[in-house]
């Protein structure tokens, strides 16, 4: 009988955690560390550092919250996994770290948080629930931000959905620019450029730099080893999101990133635009899913993972 009440109380337990501090929510899957979403008034935008396999090997490079053996130290604003654009009324929310001064003819701005709505854990998923708002250099709010991560529990896999709703607080001009918008910076092992020994692969199977960046998929596996054994981190782009199939600004140095908006710069075609524009009150909504599996795109069944994420209203 004690063994019987011990098993349903371990498979009672959640699975999904959250252990909240100041400027920080830490969540747990299965009972190792996945994460920390980091929110604090010292971070120019919130961000998830670092993100681990199910086995515990982080994926993501260190530099600038901390520093790795290896890890480039370019673009202290590739922070983890985080989700900015490079120009929004000429405002650069993408190089937006303190002592940078922002592409944008409007200088640089920050991502505020506002409030945390709530975080729920479960026994196969749990739910943060946030608002944020983007205020330019002088403080004035031009999108308000409404954002739900889901964290799932899973044996092999690490899976988070994203789903992200963009209101305009007043007109906001989404820019045409590379820089942008849903983003993760991988650990030096993982990328493509030595000494790496990562690869990307869209959805038709096509595979490098070359082949990716710029250039539209519904998703991109980025495939490296560590430890000896194949890892990989997928981004998958919901149907409804605006502009799908989404094009990729990802390069052999780590950065992987979808964006929308960066038509000219990825066509290579100064005569196209491709900004959007939200009047005051109107809204974008865009959801992602991040996979981190092991293996190759086959065998972490990306396409299959798609065709799942694709149903999700």
């Amino acid at each position: 009988m004690r063994y019987v009440l011990f098993a349903f109380s371990i498979a009672a337990f959640p699975q999904v955690q959250f252990q909240e501090s100041p400027g920080r929510i830490s969540v747990t899957i299965d009972g190792k560390p996945f994460t920390d979403f980091y929110i604090g008034a010292d971070a120019p935008k919130p961000y998830l550092h670092p993100l681990r396999t199910a086995g515990g090997k982080q994926i993501t490079r260190g530099f600038p919250m901390e520093l790795m053996n290896g890890d480039a130290k370019d673009h202290p604003h590739h922070r983890g996994l985080w989700i900015t654009h490079g120009l929004v009324n000429q405002v650069d929310f993408w190089a937006n770290e303190k002592n940078q001064k922002g592409a944008g003819t409007a200088g640089r701005g920050d991502v505020i948080t506002r409030k945390v709505v709530s975080v729920k854990g479960g026994k196969k998923s749990g739910t943060i629930s946030a608002n944020f708002e983007w205020h330019d250099a002088k403080g004035v709010n031009l999108l308000n931000e409404s954002r739900v991560m889901t964290f799932y529990s899973h044996p092999t896999d690490r899976v988070i959905d994203f789903d992200i709703t963009l209101t305009a607080a007043e007109k906001a001009v989404f820019g045409d620019t590379k820089e942008g918008m849903f983003a993760i910076r991988l650990r030096t092992e993982l990328q493509e450029k030595a000494p790496g020994n990562g690869k990307m692969t869209t959805s038709d199977g096509k595979q490098g730099e070359k082949a990716v960046w710029g250039k539209r998929a519904p998703w991109v596996d980025y495939v490296g080893t560590l430890d000896g054994a194949a890892i990989g981190v997928a981004i998958l782009d919901h149907p409804a999101n605006p502009r799908h199939p989404t094009y990729w600004h990802s390069r052999a140095y780590g950065l992987f990133a979808a964006n929308p908006f960066g038509v000219h710069d990825f066509e290579n075609d100064k005569t196209k635009d491709g900004s959007m524009t939200l009047e005051k009150g109107q809204q974008f909504r865009f959801r992602y899913r991040v996979v981190i599996h092991p293996g190759d795109a086959a065998q972490g069944q990306i396409a299959s993972q798609f065709a799942k994420f694709s149903k999700v209203k």
